[in-house]
């Protein structure tokens, strides 16, 4: 009995110490100078900068510091091409970026924009300054969009991996007239999954031969991950576990996050354009309730104390907040209701309405049409609100000065240890989190590592 009593006891305290119950609040670093931000995110390792995309074709550097400031001249300008981005109802723009994993001795990064008709995926290298660009890039991929509405355009790599994840809309209209979503000779209402190639030939590309549809009868599916998808305006990959959380937005009636755990093969069906949430919709084109539709993890319905347009967050996965680790936060634009939750074992675990701590700054200045989420090389998170402030979450105590993280520990705790050697066995074999020498999976070089660095 008191051997039970006494495990039970530790059970209890480590359950505590998970919870995210540090208070928070946002704080304004940059309040002016921004034109319609779209996306914020770092070069791999850079701890001293911020990038963001302003929507019609800007990105911009945030040098952070005790006093972050927004740099003048743009690392990258190529408003000449892009389509649209003129007011906060226009969908179109700038929508999204991703830095090569191999960016400290490649240079190259990837954009999403809209153009004439058209979504695209473009290559850029940075030039010998830094701070900008080369001004010419290549096209990866381009597709056509009937309608300026539902772009996605939201681009990761998975951890560990040289794989680029897409997010594409389904072209937009209303209840996706042309059934795309499910159509997977179609780009549109899908989540594709390439692995771009250092310098090369056109098209800068491969496709991984174990996408779920590659080498079929067309080739027209072979980048398709999953389909079923309305517009997954922002998602993000767990940076320590890889699991992705999709953010979808709905069409007149729910809003919706899908949780597609690491290690999931591809070929997953969200369920659009039958389903919105898990409410029948009923349209055509796929089977409400059918086994093979995977459903979400949490909706909300379109009313006050929901709202009407999800952005997709972010993991926290800072130091600044140990008890905050593996909480996924996302808002909603149109109303600024905000959550959070913990995955755990594909469950969804400490819910939290964040309203009160997220709508105004430790300034008290509003935060409202929240566009996007981003993170620092920290694991620090920021909002970006569409009026063109940045906020960072912070403490509501005072903000709180990270170290340099140490790669060997994996969960930020400050302590490499039992917790981080459970991680780095947890993804043996694959990749993401415990792949600490960067060679794409999780190996003996990797624990050898971990061992190494013990108890530091």
């Amino acid at each position: 009995m008191r051997t039970t009593i006494t495990a039970l006891s530790v059970l209890a305290v480590t359950a505590s110490a998970l919870a995210g119950t540090t208070p928070i609040k946002p704080k304004q670093i940059i309040g002016t100078g921004l034109v319609y931000p779209t996306w914020i995110g770092h070069a791999p390792g850079d701890e001293s900068r911020l990038f963001v995309l302003e929507k019609a074709g800007r990105v911009r550097i945030i040098d952070l510091g005790a006093t972050p400031t927004l740099r003048a001249t743009a690392f990258l300008n190529i408003d000449p091409i892009v389509t649209g981005g003129a007011s906060t109802s226009d969908e179109q723009g700038l929508l999204g970026m991703a830095f090569d994993p191999d960016y400290a001795t490649n240079g190259q990064f990837y954009v999403y924009y809209t153009g004439t008709g058209t979504n695209n995926l473009a290559r850029y290298t940075v030039s010998a300054d830094p701070n900008v660009a080369n001004a010419t890039g290549v096209v990866m991929m381009t597709w056509s969009d009937p309608y300026s509405n539902h772009n996605g355009g939201d681009i990761h790599f998975k951890p560990g991996t040289r794989d680029l994840y897409m997010g594409a809309g389904d072209g937009g209209s209303a209840n996706d007239p042309g059934n795309v979503a499910q159509n997977l000779s179609s780009r549109l209402g899908k989540m594709h999954r390439i692995r771009p190639t250092v310098g090369g030939a056109s098209p800068y590309y491969t496709i991984p031969s174990d996408n779920p549809f590659f080498g079929g009868a067309t080739t027209a599916d072979d980048t398709v991950w999953s389909y079923g998808l309305r517009n997954p305006w922002r998602w993000c990959f767990d940076r320590d576990n890889s699991d992705m959380y999709i953010a979808d937005v709905g069409q007149n009636a729910v809003e919706e996050v899908d949780f597609e755990p690491n290690g999931t093969p591809g070929g997953r069906n969200y369920g659009w354009r039958c389903t919105e949430g898990t409410s029948n919709t009923g349209l055509t084109g796929c089977t409400f309730g059918s086994p093979s539709l995977t459903a979400p993890v949490r909706t909300y319905g379109h009313n006050s104390t929901g709202g009407y347009s999800i952005t997709g967050g972010r993991v926290y996965r800072g130091c600044a907040m140990p008890d905050m680790q593996g909480i996924y936060f996302y808002v909603d634009y149109s109303t600024n209701n905000s959550w959070s939750f913990r995955m755990v074992n594909g469950v969804v675990t400490e819910f939290v309405t964040r309203n009160a701590e997220l709508a105004t700054s430790v300034a008290n200045q509003t935060v409202n049409q929240v566009v996007a989420f981003g993170e620092d090389a920290k694991g620090e998170l920021y909002m970006a609100d569409h009026g063109g402030q940045i906020y960072k979450i912070i403490p509501a105590a005072g903000e709180v000065t990270c170290p340099t993280p140490n790669p060997n520990d994996l969960n930020n705790d400050g302590l490499v240890d039992g917790a981080d050697l459970g991680i780095l066995l947890g993804n043996w074999g694959g990749a993401g989190s415990g792949d600490i020498d960067g060679n794409g999976a999780v190996d003996g070089a990797d624990l050898g590592i971990l061992l190494g660095g013990w108890g530091v």
